[in-house]
């Protein structure tokens, strides 16, 4: 696999460098042939534990769209909502703004809601912190990329199905109760006063105990393996649909400056999550990519490097892809 050699060792810079603690690449060429790196640590603090191929990420936001994303569109498939109706047809009791978005608006995160909100700040139970995200009339600017999206999203799905995020299966080898064991560890959380592993790091997915925005935990294998099935996917499927300069269906669209480099083709799409996260799909060229760090370990304010980091490495996979 051309350049997979090059993205490995710019993942090796980075670790040597301590910006991050460790990581994995996994990528998949337009042959089929799937490639894995892993280098560094799972953790530092309390204990050092060396990064393995099967270590278990906190995925954060791609829980979007590996999860809710394709379970909302297995709903809109089999009929039971349609992705342009309002919110309304499934939260009834929701407040004038939420009911009067549609479900692809959340999706392409061009409702103009709040990029988040505080929910766990709140000190109330999951119940009543549903409640208070439906209550709310929220204030609509410009549309920005946004967990409240997909927070509604999660509460959606919560009243389609009858049963809680949680309890809903995600795809194989992807979970939200892993092993701490098998885990990269986070971060030193001040909130909740340990350092994370095995529980998710996003305080209001947390405080929600489920949520639609993140969550979801797995192994670079089962990221790359999730992302790839896109490659199988007409043009005009939901998940490759563009709906704005940098946004498709729960994806990101390529677009100049975005993190998965600059060689990507206009049909690429990916995601990335605060945890250090990303997948990548280049229908193209037939290539996908995930790659996984725990740059938030110990703290969230190091800096991580990673943005850059991300763009070198679907640079280096890219550039050497027909």
């Amino acid at each position: 696999m051309r350049g997979f050699d090059r993205a490995a060792a710019l993942l090796d810079a980075a670790v040597s460098a301590g910006r991050i603690p460790g990581g994995v690449l996994a990528a998949r060429d337009q042959g089929g042939a799937r490639r894995y790196h892993f280098t560094g640590h799972a953790s530092l603090l309390p204990t050092r534990r060396t990064m393995t191929r099967d270590t278990v990420f906190d995925l954060a936001s791609p829980t979007k769209v590996l999860f809710t994303t394709r379970r909302i569109l297995d709903h809109a498939e089999a009929g039971r909502i349609a992705l342009d109706a309002p919110l309304g047809t499934v939260l009834d009791d929701a407040a004038g703004a939420v009911r009067g978005v549609s479900f692809a608006d959340c999706l392409a995160h061009r409702t103009g809601f709040p990029a988040t909100w505080p929910l766990y700040a709140r000190g109330d139970g999951p119940a009543a912190l549903r409640a208070f995200v439906l209550g709310q009339d929220w204030p609509r600017g410009d549309p920005v990329y946004s967990d409240l999206n997909f927070i509604l999203l999660g509460i959606a799905l919560e009243r389609i199905e009858g049963r809680s995020i949680l309890s809903m299966p995600p795809r194989a080898g992807l979970t939200f109760a892993p092993d701490p064991a098998d885990c990269a560890a986070t971060e030193a959380c001040p909130w909740r006063g340990r350092i994370l592993c095995g529980e998710v790091h996003d305080e209001n997915a947390f405080a929600l105990e489920g949520a639609g925005h993140a969550g979801l935990f797995g192994t670079a294998a089962a990221v790359l393996a999730a992302g790839e099935t896109l490659l199988d996917l007409g043009p005009d499927h939901p998940e490759r649909r563009r709906m704005s300069a940098r946004r498709g269906i729960g994806w990101e669209a390529r677009h100049d400056g975005w993190p998965g480099g600059d060689g990507a083709s206009e049909a690429a799409r990916g995601h990335t999550g605060f945890t250090g996260t990303g997948v990548w799909v280049d229908p193209a060229r037939g290539l996908a990519w995930a790659l996984l760090t725990n740059r938030v370990h110990p703290s969230r304010h190091a800096e991580s490097g990673i943005d850059a980091l991300r763009r070198a490495v679907g640079d280096a996979l890219t550039s050497g892809a027909p």
